[in-house]
């Protein structure tokens, strides 16, 4: 596969930082148009996602929305980001909470259908009626913590500090092992590439953390997320193009479990150290849950590659669509590490 996007060599710690963030927003745009939709609704609506497009009018959660347009996994991190410089590194639950409340209330007033996922919408509404908030998030095992998570590990360095960071900003909502396992992957491997590591070290930090988030929460039935990973990596990498993706939607699975969007973003940042955007965009063709899915890879790939790994021109439609400015939150949590 060729590189078709000219990077830095050796991008600095701030711009692995903005990297991280503009991957995430990338993903996500990439990713609003087929989001909810099965992978033979988009290869007939949209044939394969190359750029940035419109979402059709009868898109279930995005309809019509103009290309380059953000979702809920970037806008839910930008607001996490936020709450992470502003508690000095640490995030206070129930403020996050508050703000997650006040977030999708000003979504329904703007007339959106891009709310609050299940496991995020489940703990509020028990918060709301006086369920302690270490309790609320005890069945989230959606993939929320995990696809807001990156500006904690941005902020934090590698290590135990990191992994309890982590719970605290995912307790609210998804305190569950595979909550936990899930967010505590995308924000190490993140981590680990704002260090300066490469694609296997980044990959090896996020599977070394999820084996041991996997323990720190309310232990519900699935797949381990390590596990998974790990027994798919080397197979999906001797597989064809095409069947990468088949293999990616049916058995890894596409879906909003953490079992499932988590591995498969984590596979995706393995077959894109070539060419990130390319892996973007086959996030974007899979089916499912795409925007969230390409939305972790990119974090990822982004950080490891820097921003230059991505085309210029759909950066800076992302940037101009949704009015975002996102060196300065990456300044801010770099500020923060260590």
């Amino acid at each position: 596969m060729m590189v078709r996007h000219p990077r830095s060599p050796r991008p600095t710690r701030d711009q692995r930082a903005l990297g991280a963030l503009t991957g995430l927003a990338l993903g996500d745009a990439l990713g609003m148009p087929t989001q909810s939709l099965s992978r033979t609704r988009i290869q007939e609506r949209h044939g394969r996602i190359a750029g940035l497009v419109d979402a059709g009018p009868d898109q279930p959660i995005a309809p019509g929305m103009p290309a380059g347009s953000i979702t809920d996994d970037t806008e839910q991190a930008i607001l996490l980001a936020e709450l992470v410089i502003e508690g000095d590194g640490q995030v206070n639950p129930h403020r996050f909470a508050e703000s997650l409340i006040a977030w999708e209330q000003d979504m329904i007033r703007r007339g959106s259908r891009d709310l609050l996922g299940p496991s995020t919408k489940s703990a509020l509404e028990k918060l709301q009626a006086g369920v302690p908030v270490e309790e609320t998030g005890r069945f989230g095992t959606t993939n929320g913590a995990a696809m807001r998570i990156a500006p904690v590990g941005i902020a934090h360095s590698p290590g135990e500090a990191l992994l309890d960071a982590v719970i605290t900003a995912s307790q609210v909502t998804h305190r569950t092992g595979l909550g936990i396992s899930g967010a505590a992957a995308i924000a190490s491997a993140v981590s680990s590439a704002v260090d300066g590591t490469g694609t296997d070290a980044a990959l090896a930090a996020a599977v070394a953390a999820a084996a041991q988030g996997e323990d720190r929460g309310n232990w519900i039935a699935g797949g381990s997320i390590p596990a998974r990973f790990t027994a798919f990596q080397e197979p999906l990498r001797a597989m064809s193009p095409a069947e990468r993706d088949r293999f990616l939607y049916d058995v890894v699975g596409t879906s909003v479990q953490s079992q499932e969007s988590v591995v498969a973003a984590l596979l995706l940042v393995d077959l894109g150290r070539e060419d990130p955007f390319e892996a973007l965009c086959t996030a974007a063709s899979l089916g499912g849950d795409t925007d969230t899915v390409a939305a972790m890879a990119g974090a990822v790939l982004g950080a490891v590659h820097g921003p230059d790994a991505f085309p210029a021109a759909a950066v800076q439609q992302v940037l101009e669509v949704n009015h975002l400015d996102l060196a300065p939150l990456a300044r801010g949590l770099v500020a923060l590490r260590g």
